[in-house]
């Protein structure tokens, strides 16, 4: 359970504003922002589970990611737009993460600290150049464009009359099916991290050597974490290129979304799993809006000398590294960790 009464109230508040997105607000732009911020609950849910949980700093999580959702472009775009294709290239995807990150598991979660976050980020670059270089296969720089099933077409009624004032067609249909897998993933794994293998791993993050002594395979037990990690974030993979009907490198690979994911467990609190909501939410919302509302202010300060410049939405970018700056300094556990404290 959450364990803070304010916790519990802002994360029923983020499920009820996620559920009601398409109907409280009109428009692309936020039923696109409220899709992303789903797919990336996932995306940092499952990596809290390796950082927050295991104790291992990885930036290859990207790579499972962009294999969820070359999978399914792929799949999609030569076996046709159907839902077996879909269910092939999810599973194809899934098998090739499993194997993959079963490999990394093995081969380098004996290596120390450092060593082991230095081969992971030698292995995702691998992946983005092998990507951008097999356009045969993933379309190079340019990626993959498809189309979806029929049911997720915005040209799809599902009901004649609009619901709410909304219609209920392809895409709306598109982002209840992102909504839904979404939290069903995040449940599982909200329910693996508080099991007897959930504690493990915190007991091996906590002291490696004494839960090696009292008889636990720390390298099994990691490896299936990082595995099961994997296989969330191919699933979040998948659901984001299902809903943008698109995927490539810059979409999937890039190291800048690595650096979004840490900046997010970040924010949201390590080992929290609750963190990683409030920290996609936080976070998503603020490179969809926060240069809205710097253009929106600055124009309102038109006449005050100096304001108008320092809040330019050219520099938002600025602001975004300051506002994260401060966070962690007021809040060094993650706004979970600070509500939990208060609590107490």
């Amino acid at each position: 359970m959450p364990r803070s009464r304010a916790l519990s109230l802002i994360l029923l508040a983020i499920l009820v504003v996620l559920a009601a997105t398409p109907f409280l607000f009109p428009g692309s732009q936020p039923i696109g922002t409220a899709a992303k911020i789903c797919v990336f609950i996932v995306l940092v849910a499952s990596y809290d589970l390796l950082l927050g949980y295991s104790g291992i700093v990885s930036f290859a999580h990207t790579m499972f990611f962009g294999i969820g959702g070359y999978g399914i472009a792929i799949a999609l775009e030569r076996l046709g737009p159907t839902w077996s294709s879909v269910a092939v290239g999810l599973l194809a995807a899934l098998a090739l993460s499993a194997v993959l990150a079963v490999a990394i598991g093995l081969l380098s979660l004996r290596v120390r600290a450092i060593f082991f976050s230095m081969i992971t980020l030698a292995v995702a670059s691998a992946a983005a150049v092998l990507a951008s270089q097999l356009s045969n296969i993933t379309g190079g720089e340019d990626g993959l464009s498809f189309q979806l099933p029929p049911a997720l077409r915005p040209a799809f009624r599902l009901l004649s009359e609009p619901l709410f004032g909304t219609a209920v067609n392809g895409r709306l249909v598109a982002y209840y099916l992102v909504f839904f897998v979404a939290l069903l993933v995040f449940l599982m794994l909200l329910r693996i991290v508080n099991s007897p293998f959930g504690r493990v791993l915190q007991a091996i993050r906590e002291n490696e050597f004494r839960a090696e002594a009292l008889g636990y395979r720390v390298v099994a037990y990691r490896t299936a974490a990082s595995v099961i990690s994997a296989l969330a974030a191919t699933v979040a993979g998948a659901l984001m290129a299902l809903w943008l009907r698109y995927n490539g490198p810059d979409t999937t690979l890039s190291f800048s979304i690595m650096i979004d994911i840490l900046l997010m467990v970040v924010i949201g609190g390590m080992g929290t799993m609750y963190g990683a909501v409030i920290g996609a939410a936080l976070f998503v919302l603020a490179q969809s809006y926060l240069q809205v509302l710097m253009e929106a202010g600055s124009t309102a300060l038109a006449g005050v000398p100096l304001l108008p410049n320092l809040i330019h939405p050219d520099r938002w970018l600025l602001w975004l590294g300051a506002l994260f700056v401060i966070s962690v300094y007021a809040f060094p556990g993650g706004i979970v960790g600070r509500l939990r404290q208060a609590r107490q």
